[in-house]
């Protein structure tokens, strides 16, 4: 999405009234566009080019990108690297924080380097044991949790404040977020969780993968009676899935990850597999579109952007809204420069 005081590249936009950021991606969910965000994941290199690279496959089709933090208890590029380079050259990051790694000392560190350096997007995790990734031998910390480390995001962004109370010269004008999963049970309890995180801050949500559409309904229309829905904005994960096999190994080996048997054998059963996990993801995305509260979708494939630039192009989930990126900007910039 454009905006008519849009800057160059890298430079912040003003916080408009109501708003937490100077960051796009709350510009767009909170102007009632359908948001669409994808994950980046970071690379087992320490050239900035390699992040390029795999961004650039996102442009015009996301509002933000997600940066994960050690996703699966393994090692790469660090969020905070990865969501400064992006930055620098004018995209929206979102960046992950994982309680894994490091302790409130170095997490406070780490939101107001990431904001000084213009990141206005954040996500909360309690993250993956290190049992789970390619360091097992790893020393966890999980010093907080997701909703302590909300928490003490919103303190550093609102009050001004530490956690140790210590107070701050410069806050942090950051968009915060948390994840939720209304596909693993207890049910239930579930929205309740939520609420809880809504309460120490979240402003929006993401979810875990979505395959199970009875599952999302009865989670949204619980969180509308909770009367959460006019609180935070929810975009719901999705994806494509190359494979039967690929579906059966997602969940069994990934926690609360939930795929019902009809869609293991709806791929299972087809000519072309990697094609027919498309055509499904983009019915989910159509059908997720039309749920009342859902206000973007999150579209999660491993290393696949191509895959997910695919998916987001044939839904036609943007109906014709070109989310902004550099080139096109670019563009424009010459355009009003021109004689």
């Amino acid at each position: 999405m454009i905006f008519a005081d849009e800057p160059a590249p890298g430079a912040p936009l003003p916080i408009l009234p109501g708003h937490s950021s100077p960051g796009r991606f709350e510009r767009v969910l909170r102007a009632g566009a359908f948001a669409v965000t994808a994950e980046l994941s970071p690379p087992d290199s320490a050239d900035p080019e390699d992040v390029y690279v795999r961004a650039r496959v996102f442009d015009g089709r996301v509002d933000a990108i997600n940066a994960t933090d050690g996703s699966g208890a393994n090692c790469h590029m660090s969020s905070v690297a990865v969501c400064a380079l992006l930055t620098r050259v004018g995209y929206s990051p979102i960046l992950q924080i994982s309680c894994r790694d490091r302790n409130r000392i170095a997490i406070q560190g780490d939101i107001l380097g990431a904001a000084a350096m213009g990141v206005c997007n954040l996500l909360c995790l309690t993250g993956d044991g290190v049992q789970a990734g390619d360091h097992p031998q790893a020393k966890p910390v999980f010093d907080l949790d997701c909703m302590s480390l909300t928490e003490i995001a919103r303190r550093l962004r609102d009050e001004g404040k530490f956690e140790s109370g210590r107070p701050l010269t410069n806050r942090p004008k950051m968009f915060l977020g948390a994840v939720e999963n209304p596909f693993a049970s207890p049910y239930d309890w579930r929205p309740l969780r939520l609420a809880k995180k809504v309460a120490a801050g979240a402003q929006f949500i993401q979810t875990q993968y979505c395959f199970d559409l009875p599952l999302l309904r009865r989670f949204m229309a619980r969180l509308d009676a909770l009367g959460l829905l006019e609180q935070v904005f929810i975009l719901i994960g999705v994806g494509p899935l190359p494979s039967a096999k690929t579906a059966q190994w997602l969940r069994h080996h990934v926690a609360g990850v939930h795929i019902p048997d009809a869609v293991v054998e709806r791929l299972a059963g087809a000519a072309k597999p990697k094609a027919e996990g498309r055509k499904l993801c983009i019915e989910l995305i159509q059908e997720i579109r039309e749920i009342k509260g859902v206000a973007g979708v999150h579209v999660m494939a491993y290393r696949q952007e191509e895959a997910v630039a695919e998916v987001i192009d044939a839904s036609g989930v943007l109906n014709g809204r070109i989310p902004w990126y550099p080139e096109r900007h670019k563009n424009l910039l010459q355009e009003k420069v021109a004689p």
